[in-house]
């Protein structure tokens, strides 16, 4: 009797033993294929970015994006094909995913990225559909490019637009006051987030001097987003964005208001601020309010 039950008991500790390392095998390759998924969402973020980028880039070589939703699911598509490459070879796994959207959200600075993602390793399977969002900030301003076409003249250097004739050239021809006061402007290349919130503070002591500095862009109701913006489209439908054209001209008199969205597409005027700066804005009522520039 006592050998049996010496028996029994080693068939049980064994039987035991092994039972827990079978568990801990299937956590540490669950564990491992949440890694996985994991990283893969955290990489969607950046080839997100790195897509509207590419579609931005795809203005500055002068070729038009007239749909920037599906060019960016398109430049996006190819990149998550490279990922999916990268990560069968990496990690065994077998990755389909696909851009299903993309779109505005409530904050002009991102955009929203969806992405149908299935995964498959073993007998492990996930799928979802996987939610980024891809911040702006640092690109390109595809705008002026996109409204005015590299055939305008437009220049860039250091982190500038040099406008040039380009936007004289365009106030002639549709016939809008005052042309020349716009030769030679300039404007912000990338796209930099105003830290001066509440925006009545730019009218505070050297506030609207350190935002032309560094070429800070603003939220705008009136601005265009930077889907439209890709687009060439200087207003939209969407909460977005808007910058300063700065101009540099001696002239006084009347002309457009120097704010993107104004210059290239609600055409309303303004005055200088300052008559007797070379560099002052020209700024309409309701944008030195906006501004606390009264």
């Amino acid at each position: 009797m006592l050998a049996i039950s010496m028996l029994l008991i080693s068939i049980f500790i064994i039987t035991s033993i092994n039972y827990i390392e079978s568990e801990n095998i299937e956590l540490k390759s669950n564990n491992n294929f949440k890694y996985i998924i994991d990283d893969y969402s955290r990489n969607l973020e950046i080839l997100g970015r790195d897509s509207i980028a590419e579609a931005t880039q795809k203005v500055y070589n002068g070729l038009p994006v007239h749909n920037s939703e599906k060019q960016i699911k398109k430049n996006l598509n190819n990149r998550l094909n490279e990922k999916n490459d990268e990560y069968e070879k990496k990690y065994g796994v077998e990755i389909s995913s696909q851009a299903i959207s993309v779109e505005n959200t409530d904050s002009p600075w991102k955009i929203l990225l969806k992405v149908k993602l299935n995964v498959k390793k073993g007998n492990m399977k996930y799928s979802n559909i996987i939610k980024k969002n891809a911040s702006i900030e640092g690109l390109k301003d595809p705008l002026p490019i996109a409204k005015l076409t590299i055939a305008s003249g437009i220049l860039t250097y250091g982190e500038k637009i040099h406008y040039k004739n380009a936007i004289a050239g365009y106030m002639l021809l549709h016939n809008f006051k005052s042309p020349e006061s716009y030769i030679e402007a300039t404007a912000p290349l990338y796209i930099k987030k105003c830290p001066y919130d509440p925006y009545i503070h730019h009218g505070d002591p050297g506030v609207l001097d350190d935002c032309l500095k560094n070429g800070y862009f603003h939220e705008s109701a009136d601005g265009s987003c930077y889907l439209c913006r890709l687009e060439g489209k200087g207003k939209c439908p969407h909460y977005g964005l808007e910058v300063f054209i700065q101009t540099h001209t001696l002239l006084k008199n009347e002309t457009l208001s120097c704010s993107d969205h104004v210059v290239f597409s609600d055409h309303y005027y303004g005055t200088k601020l300052d008559e007797t700066d070379i560099n002052s804005l020209i700024l309409d009522n309701s944008h030195r309010k906006k501004y606390g520039l009264v």
